[in-house]
Order: C-alpha cells, then structure tokens, then sequence
C-alpha cells in the first residue's frame, strides 16, 4: 500500500477481512486524519469506506481472468456520529460485482452498480455510511 496507495497507508488504513462476498478496512482516529471538531476527517473515512467496496471490485476482476475498467462515477456519504477510535468500514456485497462482470462479458456493455459500507465503531455505533458507485466494462482484448 506505501508505493500504490501512499495516502490510505499514511493514514492507516488496513484491510483486516476480505473473502469473495466482503471487506473489512479499519482505520484510527489519530493526529494525522483529525479534523477541528475532535473527530476523524470525513475523507479519511471515505477513503476507508471506498478501499472496502474497491478491494472487492479488484479481487473480483483478479477472478475473471478478464481487463475490466474500473470507476467511482457518483459517491455519497452521510455521517451519524463523530468518528473517533478505531473505525470499521464493511461492505458484504461482493455478490453484485460477480454479477456485474459476469453482465458485461455477456453483452459486451459497462454495467454500474452500487456499493454500501458502513463504518462501526469500537462500540458496535454506525458513525457513518458511503455509497459508492462503481462502473464496470470488460476491455475487449
């Protein structure tokens, strides 16, 4: 992650669970990703909660054997509580990247397709949530 990814590793950012339907990526409230209010900066967070839903996208690419482009084409996020501590971003629906791929190679046409992650903190508290969305197209080789 230092060389490919330089800012999630400064950060702190680590994936701690992945297998073929989710991704765990935690990150820690620290001097370096603070905001003014005592509380982690949003984009950190976003930066967690993205590597969760696009370490998913990658690992299915990986699978397929196939180019696939890959692009965050729209994002929202809504922020519940202050995010302080150790933060969990989760996304659990590797099922609909499959899917996704599976499509394009078919019909030879991007697909989009939308990803949540939730951030839980060390309370088991959602502070936040992202949706991220992901367009999928398989290069033609």
């Amino acid at each position: 992650m230092f060389f490919q990814l330089p800012l999630g590793w400064l950060s702190g950012m680590r994936v701690t669970f992945l297998d073929t339907s989710s991704c765990v990526v935690k990150i820690k409230y620290q001097w370096f990703n603070q905001n003014p209010f005592q509380s982690m900066f949003w984009a950190a967070q976003g930066m967690a909660a993205e590597m969760s839903t696009g370490v998913l996208v990658m690992q299915e690419i990986q699978n397929s054997n196939r180019k696939v482009s890959m692009l965050v084409t729209h994002q929202e996020g809504n922020f519940l509580k202050k995010a302080t501590g150790t933060i969990k971003y989760s996304c659990n629906e590797g099922d609909k990247i499959q899917e996704a791929i599976q499509k394009s190679i078919k019909t030879g046409e991007g697909q989009v397709i939308e990803l949540n992650s939730k951030g839980i903190n060390e309370s088991g508290v959602e502070v936040a949530n992202f949706q991220f969305q992901w367009s999928l197209k398989v290069k033609n080789i």
